[in-house]
């Protein structure tokens, strides 16, 4: 997962893009957003995920996931669902 810096909330708004009270509310904005064009995406992002993964991690890792989770108000698949969303949008960027 790529580093960067962390906004401090609440933000301001810009252009199309609203103001965030908390990092889950950002997270479930850009769910249903498109970054280009701030349109929504979908109605219902709850019921668009759909499928289930599960994979094993140690439990050191599941303590980290759980640390940053709680730090960020999100819970551990929220945290992991995004991270993956990063990822890879990562490597379709790369892949140009």
């Amino acid at each position: 997962m790529s580093r960067h810096l962390e906004p401090d909330y609440p933000t301001k708004p810009h252009g199309n893009i609203p103001a965030f009270n908390s990092y889950e509310e950002e997270a479930d904005f850009w769910d249903t957003h498109d970054f280009t064009d701030k349109r929504p995406l979908r109605q219902d992002p709850v019921r668009a995920y759909t499928k289930q993964i599960m994979f094993r991690v140690d439990s050191e890792m599941d303590s980290e996931l759980e640390v940053i989770a709680h730090q960020r108000g999100l819970k551990k698949a929220s945290l992991i669902r995004m991270a993956l969303k990063d990822w890879l949008r990562d490597e379709h960027r790369n892949a140009s």
